[in-house]
């Protein structure tokens, strides 16, 4: 009987010992906080760009109350992911180039905060998708040309 209890509690502590390892293992694959906040609001603008681009894709889904929602929230997120980008040392999926041509990058999230005001000014009072297409393909393209000079390319 006291075998099969010790078996037990060797198992036990093997199965802790992995379980703590594995938990290591984790900890150290989590991403810098710099970089997870800018991944997240990336990805949460994607999210709303692409709600919006099904609309523009299919017209006939135009939600006036889902545009303006979507585009008011880039509007004033976008002010925000500019502070995680301070730390040389949080790169991600960043190129050195966001910290060596520091004013261009400045500059291009300059025009992608007025792209998304521009957008949001116009989805605010749209009654189809032609009254905010102009402005969400330029929000479009700001982000295409930032992702094009600062974004690591990634490999098909």
């Amino acid at each position: 009987m006291t075998q099969v209890h010790n078996n037990k509690s060797l198992k036990s502590i093997l199965g802790i010992t992995l379980m703590t390892a594995a938990l290591g293992l984790t900890a150290c694959s989590t991403p810098n906080p710099d970089v997870k906040a800018r991944q997240d609001m990336m990805k949460s603008y994607g999210d709303a760009m692409g709600v919006m681009g099904d609309m523009v894709k299919a017209p006939d889904t135009f939600d006036a109350a889902v545009v303006k929602e979507q585009a008011a929230f880039l509007a004033e997120d976008s002010k925000n992911p500019w502070s995680h980008f301070e730390d040389q040392e949080a790169v991600g999926n960043a190129t050195e180039a966001v910290w060596s041509n520091t004013d261009d990058f400045r500059t291009k999230s300059e025009n992608f905060q007025q792209a998304t005001a521009e957008l949001n000014n116009a989805a605010q009072t749209a009654t189809s998708v032609e009254d905010f297409k102009p402005a969400f393909v330029a929000v479009g393209k700001s982000c295409k040309s930032c992702h094009n000079d600062y974004q690591v390319k990634k490999e098909d």
